[in-house]
C-alpha cells in the first residue's frame, strides 16, 4: 500500500501513530500548583522561539529517565526589534521556580533558536554570556552522528559591530528530538490507583499541568513524520505540518536539546544524587530495597539553585 500510494498514486505516506492526538493528552493533564515543580523535577531547562511580534519561551523540568514536567509557558511580547522584549527574556533568566520541597530553581540552561534575527539572536546571547544560554541551530535528518553537535564559533553583530567568534552556535537534529518526543508522549503510563499504589512512571514519560489550553496541545502535535520521494527516487523520512503554528513542539525541542547540553544524557549516578540531596529528594531505591530518604535537616529557608555546575 506505502508503495502504490507513493509511485503510483503520487501522495505522501503518512506514518500513522506518530503524532499523538491532542485530545487524548488533555484527559491526561495533571493538576500540580501553576509556576511550581512537582518533586521529581530536579532542574529547569528553557526553550525559546523567536518569532516577529513576539518570543515564547516553555519551561521544563527534568527528572531522572528524563522524565519531564511542563512548569511554565510565557509569551514576550514585542520581537526582536524591541528592546524591551530582550530585556524581559534577560529578566527571565534570573527568576526562580518554587520546587515541591520549598527550595528555589532557576533555569540551568536556555536554547534559543537563531533561525530568525540570527544577528540579534547572537548579540543578546553574547551580553548575557553563554553559561546560561545557547543559540541553537536545527538541522533536518535523521542521519546525525549525534542529537547535538559543538559548539562553533561564529560571528556576532553588537551595536553595529562585527565581532569575530563572537558567538557559540550549537546544532540540534530536530528530527531526533521530535521522534523522542512522540514516542514519550504515546508511552502506556499507570493508571490513577496504581499512582496511588506507589508504581512509578516510565522514563521519559511528559506530564502536562491542567492550565494547558488546546492550542498549546495543537502546537505540540502539529507535526507528522512521513516518508517523501526525492528527486533521485530516494525515499526518506522528514517531518511535515498538520497546521501553521507549532511553537510549542519547537520550544520542546529547544529545552530538550538545554538538557542534553547541560550533560544530563551523560549524568553518574552520583550527579543525580547530588541534585535530590540538593532538594531533599527520596533516592529510588534498587528492587526489592526501601527507598533512601535524605537525613533530617531543618525546614527550608528561601535559597536559590544556579546550577553553576551545569554550565
Amino acid at each position: 500500500i506505502k508503495a502504490f500510494r507513493n509511485t503510483v498514486l503520487g501522495e505522501t505516506w503518512v506514518e500513522t501513530g506518530e503524532a499523538p492526538d491532542w485530545q487524548r493528552l488533555a484527559d491526561r493533564r495533571e493538576a500540580w500548583t501553576p509556576g511550581t515543580v512537582p518533586a521529581r523535577g530536579l532542574f529547569l531547562t528553557a526553550g525559546a522561539d523567536v518569532q516577529k511580534d513576539r518570543i515564547e519561551v516553555d519551561v521544563w523540568a527534568w527528572g531522572r529517565g528524563l522524565e519531564s514536567w511542563l512548569v511554565d509557558h510565557v509569551v514576550i511580547e514585542g520581537g526582536p526589534g524591541d528592546p524591551a522584549c530582550w530585556q524581559q527574556l534577560t529578566d527571565l533568566l534570573g527568576r526562580t521556580w518554587t520546587h515541591a520541597s520549598g527550595e528555589h530553581l532557576t533555569i540551568a540552561r536556555l536554547a534559543i533558536d537563531t533561525g530568525f534575527e540570527t544577528s540579534a539572536v547572537y548579540g543578546w546571547a553574547r551580553q548575557v554570556g553563554f553559561a546560561q544560554v545557547a543559540p541553537v541551530k536545527g538541522l533536518d535528518g535523521f542521519n546525525r552522528a549525534s542529537p547535538v553537535t559543538g559548539p562553533t564559533y561564529v560571528d556576532a553583530t553588537v551595536a553595529g559591530k562585527r565581532l569575530r567568534r563572537g558567538a557559540r552556535l550549537w546544532s540540534v537534529a530536530t528530527a531526533t528530538f521530535k521522534a523522542e518526543t512522540y514516542r514519550f508522549l504515546r508511552q502506556d503510563r499507570p493508571t490513577a490507583e496504581e499512582v496511588t499504589a506507589g508504581a512509578p512512571f516510565p522514563p521519559g514519560t511528559v506530564h502536562l499541568p491542567s492550565w494547558t489550553d488546546s492550542e498549546w496541545l495543537k502546537q505540540l502535535t502539529a507535526e507528522q513524520l512521513v516518508t517523501v520521494k526525492g528527486k533521485r527516487g530516494f525515499s526518506k523520512l522528514e517531518w511535515q505540518k498538520l497546521r501553521e503554528r507549532n511553537e510549542a513542539l519547537d520550544c520542546r525541542v529547544y529545552a530538550r536539546a538545554a538538557a542534553w547540553i547541560a550533560g544530563a544524557d551523560r549524568w553518574s549516578e552520583a550527579r543525580w544524587q547530588d541534585l535530590e540531596r540538593q532538594l531533599a529528594v527520596e533516592t529510588p531505591a534498587a528492587d526489592g530495597e526501601p527507598p533512601a530518604r535524605p537525613a533530617n535537616r531543618p525546614a527550608p529557608r528561601r535559597r536559590t539553585r544556579r546550577s553553576s555546575y551545569m554550565s
